[in-house]
């Protein structure tokens, strides 16, 4: 009976500290109408300051909380409102999504860069773990007394600001119908700070009171994580109601503490499970979720894409494929292999194209999927051993249809999901594969086979060999993967022209309109989500076969967030935004981080600045993310958008300066930095040029009333005011002698 009683107060005591976090994003939620995926990197950075206060710096516990939990708290959660998020008004989900995201990998990386990830902290009980009263034979600590009474005055507290003060009124009023708010005198704005704020500071009290209850040394990475185990919380209650998640929480905090109790100790099941709990019961609970209403009207967002015809897609696919051949023969065999894994994760890129940019249907965890294909792939897929393994063609459709069948069986459940519920049912998805799928390194057996899913935690996955084609030449893999992509590419835009495309893109304008009309909803979202898992499986396993040997943390939850940020910054409609989102993915942000790290390890004198360097890439990185708002429709629209007012002469003149460039790079004459980035710059600044040459034509252009005033008459002058003035163009003349004779 002690035992038990044992485990359910730290299951309440858990319970209790998932509430006030939970707390936090129904706050948010209920008063902006966006959901906060950085609310544990906030815990995870308020508890960071803690530490630093508290045991580095040495202060009292009482001041570095009052610091931490009445100051930052409330000022981080008001200048996010203030910088960001007031600006994702009439942007579409993935938009607000994406820019919460970018604020996540943005702390993340932040507090990777301030506090150094190889170095052990903890954070101890408050009063001490030595501070604790005997209840029933239970030891309590007072730390565990100070969760309890917390999260009670806390839900107490909010369930009286949503229903019994005006600002709560106020609050629920800036979300449901703002215009009305402002017409009874009040600042929806100011409301939806003021809640920021409050959902901030539960966040980061909720940091600080987790860490010691969990124990284990801090990292960011994982503390995000722990809180966003909170989600569960959150969703019980629906995000609208605390009592529910009030009980939600408990339950969680519960369930964990029972199955670390009385499932079996022996063998990672049972640790696995302990972690990949809060994500499965995040999943169930969104599959029994009442149905949401379709939406009867389309929402104008601010989005827009350009469709490119399947025509303008092929001969694009053409230049990419003789771009990147041109370009590799400037590479080393190091630079040819990561070029290979950008183009990898470009492919992987794709799918999110067609599955958001085309459909608006969300997946948080692409990665996840060409995780299923690698596993498949290399159980099923290997031939050969040692040096002359390969990778079957068997094995690589084979781990296509895996993942297409995986994702079938994910959006099946959720397939009456939509937006932000559809977002958390794939991330949940991603999170659970990573803890209970790619840590099981025990061997098992079914039907008298033995196998282990990845064995010593790696997966040595050979290059693919189909038919003559070997791909263990760096130089072919790279052109075969870019090939491929450009035919998925071609074969996206026949898609998205067809009626098929279509009724994916009136789905995504109107769900209730679709179905009026006689489409079967479920049937698309089922076949475009099985689409869209077949192209991350097979980028999955491309980019295993290109790395040679990957782990679990090659398709990290977080790994994926990041690939779906950039895809989003570059433009997610749009093929060409695949392509530069996953080359920002596998290689811009690896390439930039490693050539600072190279250059601190070869001029220690300028190390710290170096390292510098690379920290502020993976954070600028985030912050480009932080901007999709103020340009929901991604970089690529603007570029092309650009090009469109360039006239042909200064496209040519580019493209010459271009072929010079390669030519003095091809000879050794540049470096091949020095030509990447000249490239860039002249890309970026064409469109600038074109614009001031423009505007110096139209400065050197007489105007219409000072023909013949400030310029003599000629016949050019004169058949161009008959063109303006729209009279009929005269016969050609001669001069001859100062006279004018009609020829």
């Amino acid at each position: 009976m002690t035992t038990f009683l044992t485990y359910t107060l730290l299951g309440l005591v858990l319970g209790a500290v998932y509430f006030i976090a939970a707390s936090g994003l129904v706050l948010t939620y209920n008063t902006s109408g966006i959901f906060n995926f950085a609310h544990g990197a906030q815990a995870m950075l308020g508890t960071f300051l803690f530490w630093q206060l508290k045991y580095d710096w040495g202060w009292p516990t009482l001041a570095a909380l009052l610091v931490v939990i009445g100051l930052v708290g409330p000022l981080l959660g008001a200048a996010l409102h203030a910088l960001i998020m007031r600006g994702l008004r009439d942007t579409a989900d993935v938009t607000k999504i994406i820019v919460t995201v970018a604020v996540l990998l943005g702390m993340v990386y932040l507090s990777q860069w301030i506090w150094n990830p190889d170095e052990a902290r903890t954070v101890e009980m408050f009063f001490g773990a030595d501070a604790k009263v005997t209840v029933l034979g239970v030891v309590v600590r007072y730390h565990e007394i100070v969760c309890l009474v917390a999260a009670a005055a806390i839900a107490i507290g909010l369930r009286v600001l949503f229903t019994r003060s005006r600002i709560g009124v106020v609050m629920r009023g800036s979300v449901d119908d703002p215009d009305l708010l402002r017409l009874n005198g009040h600042d929806p704005e100011r409301a939806a700070m003021l809640s920021w704020a409050l959902g901030s500071t539960l966040a980061v009290t909720a940091g600080v009171l987790i860490v010691p209850v969990g124990g284990g040394a801090l990292e960011a990475n994982m503390l995000t994580l722990l809180v966003i185990d909170a989600f569960a919380a959150a969703m019980f209650g629906r995000l609208r109601s605390i009592p529910r998640t009030f009980a939600g929480a408990m339950v969680l905090g519960l369930a964990a503490t029972y199955v670390m109790g009385y499932l079996p100790a022996s063998g990672p099941v049972t640790g696995n499970l302990r972690v990949s709990l809060p994500m499965i019961v995040l999943f169930v609970v969104l599959v029994v979720l009442p149905q949401d209403r379709l939406r009867g009207a389309a929402i104008r967002t601010r989005e827009r894409y350009r469709v490119p015809t399947v025509r303008s897609a092929a001969v694009w696919g053409l230049v990419l494929v003789a771009v990147v051949y041109l370009y590799s023969l400037l590479l080393e065999d190091s630079g040819i292999t990561t070029l290979t894994l950008g183009m990898t994760f470009a492919i992987i890129a794709l799918s999110l194209t067609v599955l958001t940019g085309y459909a608006g249907e969300l997946n948080l965890a692409p990665l996840s999927f060409g995780a299923v294909a690698t596993i498949v792939a290399f159980h099923f897929g290997v031939s050969g051993s040692g040096l002359s393994a390969y990778l079957t063609p068997q094995g690589v459709l084979a781990g296509v249809a895996a993942a297409a069948l995986v994702g079938g069986l994910i959006a099946l459940p959720a397939l009456r999901l939509r937006g932000l519920y559809l977002a958390l049912a794939t991330m949940a998805f991603g999170v659970f594969l990573s803890n209970m799928v790619l840590r099981d390194t025990t061997e098992h057996e079914l039907f008298g086979v033995k196998f282990t899913l990845f064995p010593n935690g790696t997966l040595a996955v050979p290059p693919p060999k189909l038919g003559p084609l070997d791909l263990r030449d760096g130089q072919t893999f790279l052109m075969t993967a870019t090939v491929l992509f450009a035919l998925l590419g071609v074969a996206l835009a026949a898609l998205r022209n067809s009626g098929y495309g279509r009724r994916l893109a009136a789905m995504k304008d109107s769900p209730a309109a679709t179905a009026m009309l006689g489409q079967d909803l479920v049937r698309l979202k089922l076949s475009v989500f099985m689409i869209s898992a077949g192209i991350a499986g097979l980028g999955g396993v491309l980019m295993s076969a290109a790395a040679g040997s990957v782990s679990g943390e090659n398709f990290t939850i977080m790994g994926s967030l990041a690939l779906l940020m950039l895809v989003v910054v570059a433009g997610i409609g749009y093929i060409s935004g695949a392509l530069l989102g996953g080359l920002m993915s596998g290689v811009g942000a690896t390439v930039l981080v490693g050539t600072f790290n190279d250059l601190a390890l070869e001029h220690e004198a300028m190390s710290s600045i170096y390292s510098a360097l690379a920290h502020l890439v993976m954070v600028g990185t985030a912050l480009v993310g932080m901007g999709v708002g103020r340009n929901p429709s991604g970089f690529v629209h603007d570029i092309v958008e650009s090009y469109r007012h360039t006239t042909k002469p200064v496209r040519y003149g580019g493209a010459a300066v271009g072929a010079v460039l390669y030519v003095l790079a091809l000879t050794d004459v540049i470096g091949v930095w020095t030509f990447a980035i000249a490239v860039l710059c002249g890309v970026m600044l064409l469109p600038v040029i074109g614009r001031m040459l423009q505007e110096e034509g139209r400065r050197r252009t007489t105007p219409l009333e000072l023909i013949g005033v400030d310029e003599p008459y000629t016949d050019q002058l004169r058949a161009r005011l008959d063109r303006e003035l729209g009279l009929p163009a005269l016969p050609v003349t001669a001069e001859k002698g100062g006279a004018r004779a009609t020829a």
